[in-house]
């Protein structure tokens, strides 16, 4: 069954990439949102709305708006995105083949770096304003794995946006999104492969601290 939710203020879209849930899923009524009810095993789909609806507190939040609460606003933003992506799972598949051959200490060490490039490239895009509405168009499931299928009606612009979700101790995660058929999994892949080939994966390591390094340099002296 389609569902429509209508986009009335602030785009999520870079919220949600910072969880890997990148769809223009954004401002809307609570009410919108379908509710599971108790004993009944939620869906891949009720998952994202369910996100949604708690971003959505969140952003309404008036004390939050307040200059001031900018970090503190972005932290509860990232701390409900924290519990609805498997980071492990993301990571590992950007990655690639690289992963098996990494130590426990190796894959974590990786996963946290991972997650931190997502933060610098996407966390300060959250004020973003449009008037877009976002459909759902269905649900596929095999097994432990879903896709989720929706659509970003702008004004002019239409675009297909699909979440990929694991199942992991009785929830959903997402673990990957296709935006107009373009995965942020294997974009990063992509950029991951050809940085190794050129400087080893130790050089991948040392270029992805360096970014960090220059991105909390530059978040210290932007602070008022």
């Amino acid at each position: 069954m389609t569902t429509i939710i209508k986009i009335q203020r602030l785009r999520l879209l870079y919220a949600l990439c910072l969880m890997g849930i990148v769809a223009g899923l954004t401002m809307t009524s609570p009410s919108l949102v379908t509710a599971v009810p108790f004993g009944v095993e939620s869906s891949a789909t009720d998952a994202v709305k369910g996100t949604i609806n708690d971003l959505i507190q969140v952003l309404d939040d008036e004390t939050l708006k307040q200059p001031e609460q900018v970090e503190g606003r972005r932290h509860k933003i990232e701390d409900i995105i924290r519990h609805r992506v498997d980071y492990a799972e993301m990571a590992r598949r950007a990655l690639g083949a690289p992963w098996s051959t990494l130590s426990d200490r190796g894959q974590h060490e990786f996963v946290e770096l991972f997650v931190q490039l997502l933060r610098d490239t996407f966390a300060g895009r959250i004020t973003d304003h449009s008037d877009e509405q976002v459909i759902f168009l269905g649900e596929v499931r095999k097994e432990a794995f879903a896709e989720v299928k929706t659509q970003l009606k702008g004004g002019k612009i239409d675009t297909p946006v699909d979440f990929r979700l694991i199942r992991r101790a009785h929830e959903w995660r997402v673990y990957d999104v296709v935006i107009d058929g373009a995965s942020i999994v294997s974009n990063y892949r992509s950029q991951f492969t050809s940085i190794i080939r050129d400087r080893s994966y130790v050089g991948l390591v040392k270029k992805m601290k360096q970014k960090a390094i220059a991105v909390k340099a530059f978040e210290k002296s932007s602070l008022p």
